[in-house]
């Protein structure tokens, strides 16, 4: 398939995990990809560049749309996570995880704005997470933050839609991604944590990054041109089937 060439995309959190499965999807499907993440990676053009700061913000789509000349995609993935109950984390936490989770999200979309309304496929995908619309315990500042970004989604989706811009968020279950790796290492029985993880959802198993990464390219392709204000669940059935225990 090659219903991206042509175009150009925006992938942030790049570097790894669904951001790197997206970047390298995108690229197969004909996209020039411009990945954005704190270190550099592969892709057609690698930038460094913070999501929590606007001047890098800036400075980071003023040199893609500068090398590719336009800007058609906008894949908001980076993100970080948070553990603990709603008094488990500082105020400094707080602030840090809605900055660069909700916050990053708007400073990219403001700044890709313009080169996507000058595109005919102007299409932004924001990550957002199972965490949104599932209580899931020990994880309050996390889900708050992703709770945000499937209401700013369905905002900017209506904000936006007369204009021609897309704006569709996916909604991953637990992913095989580095960040679980690393709360599955912390753990005190790092084995109980993954058979746990894996237990909660209905297909017994972990989402792989490729499999999210197949549900932001449908919603980012000139394709699914019908298709807003959607957020797409890849979650193994976490959200709709309860089995009998």
């Amino acid at each position: 398939m090659t219903e991206f060439a042509g175009l150009t995309a925006i992938v942030t959190g790049a570097a790894s995990g669904i951001g790197a499965a997206t970047a390298t999807l995108l690229r197969e499907r004909g996209a020039r990809v411009a990945g954005l993440d704190l270190v550099a990676q592969d892709a057609d053009l690698s930038v460094v560049c913070d999501v929590g700061n606007s001047a890098s913000v800036d400075a980071a789509v003023a040199t893609v749309a500068e090398r590719f000349g336009r800007i058609d995609i906008l894949i908001n993935n980076a993100g970080i996570g948070a553990v603990g109950d709603v008094t488990a984390n500082t105020d400094d936490e707080w602030h840090h995880v809605l900055n660069i989770n909700v916050v990053g999200i708007a400073r990219m979309s403001r700044a890709a704005l313009p080169y996507l309304l000058a595109s005919p496929s102007g299409a932004i995908v924001n990550t957002c997470s199972i965490a949104a619309p599932i209580g899931l315990p020990q994880r309050a500042l996390y889900s708050a933050s992703k709770g945000a970004v499937a209401s700013l989604t369905l905002a900017m989706a209506a904000d936006h839609v007369r204009q021609g811009v897309r704006v569709n968020a996916v909604v991953p279950g637990t992913a095989d991604t580095p960040w679980v790796g690393r709360l599955l290492d912390a753990a005190e029985d790092p084995a109980a944590a993954a058979a746990a993880l894996r237990g909660r959802q209905p297909t017994g198993r972990l989402v792989t990054a490729a499999e999210v990464a197949h549900a932001i390219a449908y919603l980012a392709s000139p394709l699914a041109s019908a298709t807003t204000g959607t957020l797409l669940t890849v979650d193994g059935g976490m959200t709709g089937i309860r089995l009998p225990s």
